[in-house]
């Protein structure tokens, strides 16, 4: 069995956005020569998000919309608790544990094997500064 390990490093300008990473994964999917296998795209950070849905800028601004409504930026202590510990990012530990930490994908004739429209998605919801994906590739 193979195995092959990447870090993948974003410094996303806003605080919260969307960064389409298929082609990167699927770069590093073929680097790794495995055939058929599994890829494993993980968040590193607590406040980040990998997820798999279309891209599709209207879907992306309606999940932006709708995680603004659940977990609301607001700095103050009194809104998160967890902003007394001097951060003001409570919203985003909120709005990584919706969209989730990590997406296993398939890996079959040494090509990532999605279903109609699917991309692969880095989630940050509190950017402006450095944070990384793990990509683990295993299979033979």
């Amino acid at each position: 069995m193979k195995s092959h390990t990447r870090y993948l490093s974003f410094t996303v300008p806003a605080r919260m956005d969307f960064v389409n990473i298929t082609s990167e994964v699927a770069r590093e999917v073929e680097a790794s020569g495995v055939q058929e296998g599994l890829c494993l795209v993980n968040a590193m950070h607590i406040t980040a998000s990998v997820f798999i849905n279309d891209d599709e800028p209207g879907l992306h601004e309606d999940y932006k919309r709708w995680l603004e409504k659940l977990a609301p930026f607001d700095a103050s202590p009194e809104v998160y608790h967890h902003n007394r510990t001097g951060e003001d990012n409570g919203d985003a530990h909120h709005k990584r544990q919706i969209m989730g930490r990590e997406v296993v994908v398939a890996i079959t004739e040494g090509k990532l094997d999605f279903g109609p429209w699917e991309q692969i998605f880095y989630g940050e919801f509190d950017g402006r500064r450095p944070k990384r994906v793990l990509l683990k590739i295993i299979g033979d």
